[in-house]
């Protein structure tokens, strides 16, 4: 996403198009409890292909985020964090958990 498309709109239009798609909110929720390595992160996420693991890496990167760290070694090792903006929105992260966790009950309480 170019950054002209990202800045200088709606706060909440800018979040909705940085955080779009299926993954970004669970990818930044795992990352939010450290570093961690590219299949280490695969790994807790099974249903998510390898392609469509590393494009939503790279797209969470292009919109600062997460930051990649590649080490020079072998085998390679490359490890993804949060990025100091991508920090900043922990806080956002803990209250989405929270008002899921909610909305479950909610809809079980419907039933």
């Amino acid at each position: 996403m170019k950054e002209e498309d990202l800045v200088g709109k709606c706060p909440f239009t800018t979040a909705q198009k940085v955080l779009s798609g299926k993954w970004p909110l669970v990818i930044l929720h795992i990352l939010s409890e450290g570093p961690i390595r590219f299949n280490e992160l695969q790994r807790r996420l099974p249903e998510m292909t390898h392609a469509t693991l590393s494009r939503q890496l790279k797209q969470l990167e292009q919109n600062g985020l997460i930051l990649r760290h590649e080490y020079s070694q072998i085998p390679p090792k490359v490890e993804y964090e949060l990025s100091e903006i991508g920090w900043k929105f922990k806080p956002v992260l803990k209250e989405l958990g929270k008002w899921g966790l909610e909305y479950i009950d909610y809809m079980y309480e419907k039933e």
